[in-house]
């Protein structure tokens, strides 16, 4: 059996999507969430899905080497990011070469970086005139949303629409193809 954690910082649906899509799997399973926010919404579903759920605190979301011991206990094969609003320790990152995605709400590189994560980066993505918008699975390194690049869906960015509704469809895009990646990257 191979093992997921998710760390995630707010609501989770990514995370639930992710849940659902490994719930019957035979051969993964989700085994883990993090979250460096005792008030995320990702907490409920973790305990909705009877799945572990450890609450960081800012010494601990800081240190890779705890972090990693971690997901050693857990017997973690791969980490997916959904919605994790922190930067990810040098240390983690080396334990899990390669192991670590990330999904961005955004064609990367474009709108990525430091600050350009929910709702702004759609609110950038709009007031560029982009004409197309879409979302980005990468491998995670030592800088925001700079890492291998491993699948991106794209959509037409239609006239009149706000952050919000592209907001929207983005997401439906993370839900069709995100827990699909994992499958592929911890599969082969």
């Amino acid at each position: 059996m191979k093992h997921i954690a998710i760390f995630a910082s707010g609501g989770g649906s990514n995370a639930e999507s992710i849940l659902q899509h490994f719930s019957t799997h035979e051969e993964i399973s989700v085994s883990l969430i993090m979250t460096n926010n005792p008030q995320a919404g990702v907490i409920a579903r973790a305990y909705r899905w009877q799945v572990p759920c450890l609450v960081l605190n800012k010494k601990h979301h800081q240190d890779g080497e705890f972090l990693a011991a971690q997901m050693q206990q857990h017997r973690i094969d791969l980490i997916a990011l959904a919605g994790y609003l922190k930067l990810i320790p040098g240390p983690l990152i080396r334990a899990f070469p390669d192991h670590i995605l990330n999904i961005h709400p955004a064609l990367l590189p474009k709108f990525g970086g430091k600050g350009m994560y929910g709702m702004n980066v759609h609110e950038a993505v709009i007031l560029s005139g982009e004409t197309h918008s879409g979302m980005t699975i990468h491998r995670v390194n030592e800088r925001y949303d700079e890492g291998e690049i491993l699948f991106q869906a794209k959509l037409a960015v239609k006239p009149g629409w706000d952050a919000a509704t592209l907001q929207q469809e983005v997401l439906k895009l993370e839900h069709a193809h995100y827990a699909k990646t994992i499958e592929e990257v911890i599969g082969g």
